[in-house]
């Protein structure tokens, strides 16, 4: 079976797509909250250029993307081999190396690379507006984007989830989108 077939019938599984998706939002949204209060932190602090902006983003891009991966990796690794052990002592067989053993290490592989890449997009895509710090945008001018494009991903988190459970979407889509504003202002108000 082909590495693109496999993929296809994992994300045909609506377990295995619920999951992922559930690891990718939550590591996103803290993955762009990070970067908000990265983000606020850096231009309070009188940071001198966009692109040192963009280095330290891109050092918790890395520290969180990888803590995501790397976690989610170890609690499926534990949970499906617990799994096949219940499996194993109800059946009486060894199960390794079977279609259920290849079935949940690529659905580990799924989950893990779904939960490091939420909160790598979550903070890369905020940071961009740095890139043109200088060029386009003043500091301050680049943070209120970057805060803006933050607000946005968190809002469209929202609309995503709550149209997948039946809620109003622009109401979930304001209730997740209100937190990036939440994390700017204690930012901006708190002393530190």
């Amino acid at each position: 079976m082909s590495r693109l077939s496999t993929l296809r019938a994992l994300l045909g599984k609506e377990e295995v797509r619920a999951i992922s998706r559930r690891y990718f939002v939550s590591n996103g949204f803290d993955g762009t909250l990070t970067c908000i209060g990265v983000v606020i932190g850096a231009v309070l602090s009188g940071v001198p250029s966009g692109w040192v902006v963009v280095k330290i983003g891109l050092g918790a891009a890395i520290g969180l993307g990888t803590s995501a991966l790397w976690s989610v990796w170890e609690i499926e690794r534990a949970e499906t081999k617990a799994e096949v052990l219940r499996m194993e002592q109800a059946m009486l067989t060894d199960l390794g190396d079977t279609r259920i053993e290849r079935q949940h290490r690529g659905e580990r592989a799924l989950h893990a690379l779904m939960s490091g890449l939420g909160p790598t997009i979550g903070i890369l895509l905020p940071l961009s507006p740095f890139t043109l710090e200088g060029v386009l945008f003043t500091m301050v001018e680049a943070a209120v984007l970057s805060v803006g494009i933050g607000v946005l991903i968190l809002a469209t988190f929202g609309a995503y989830m709550g149209s997948i459970s039946g809620q109003r979407w622009y109401v979930a889509a304001a209730r997740m989108g209100a937190a990036g504003l939440v994390v700017a202002a204690l930012n901006i108000l708190l002393p530190g």
